[in-house]
């Protein structure tokens, strides 16, 4: 029997392992993204709620802080999407993802008393590599992007492509930076 040695980082070879279960790979992706979420929350301090039944919106994000000053806690509202239809990374300042102009409307609209934000998930195709672990950390491929596409207009027939900046990576860091301007009474 060979054990498996852990790489430089802790991680193990990739090596096959059992057969993966028959769930829809769009519901294993659905269910990715929202761990990614969840982890995000968690070290950022948020609490999360789901919306029974969503309505279009996915999560519901709060945060208190003693430096919001339009409450003691904040609330953004977050729409889930995950594509593995784009590279790790994508070159340039922002890639194109295209939304139903339902989705986008709702996305869209201003003014609002909770503000809403779209979060978009690139995952690889083959779902044996979205995430390895190691004794020190589990990695989770590829990454999550952000936009407040409050204002955005409409302009396709039945669907609109918006542009997603790079520059915005949906971490701890951002969500807090986000909470922190929203509950100053500014935008995300």
């Amino acid at each position: 029997m060979a054990i498996a040695r852990p790489e430089r980082g802790g991680l193990p070879p990739e090596h096959p392992g059992a057969p993966r279960g028959t769930l829809a790979t769009t519901a294993c992706m659905e269910t990715l993204q929202v761990g990614y979420l969840h982890a995000v929350a968690a070290a950022a301090g948020c609490s999360l709620s789901q919306p029974f039944p969503d309505n279009g919106i996915d999560w519901h994000v709060s945060h208190s802080a003693p430096g919001h000053t339009v409450d003691d806690e904040v609330t953004v509202k977050v729409q889930l999407k995950c594509t593995y239809q784009l590279p790790p990374h994508p070159p340039g300042r922002s890639f194109a993802f295209t939304l139903d102009n339902a989705h986008l409307a709702k996305l869209a609209r201003t003014p609002v008393s909770v503000h809403k934000i779209l979060v978009v998930m690139i995952v690889p195709r083959s779902p044996d590599q979205w995430l390895r672990a190691g004794h020190d950390r589990l990695d989770l491929r590829h990454c999550c992007y952000w936009i407040n596409l409050a204002g955005h207009p409409i302009t396709g027939r039945t669907r609109t492509t918006v542009r997603i900046p790079t520059a915005r990576i949906f971490d701890d860091r951002a969500l807090c930076e986000i909470m922190t301007r929203v509950g100053t009474g500014g935008r995300p």
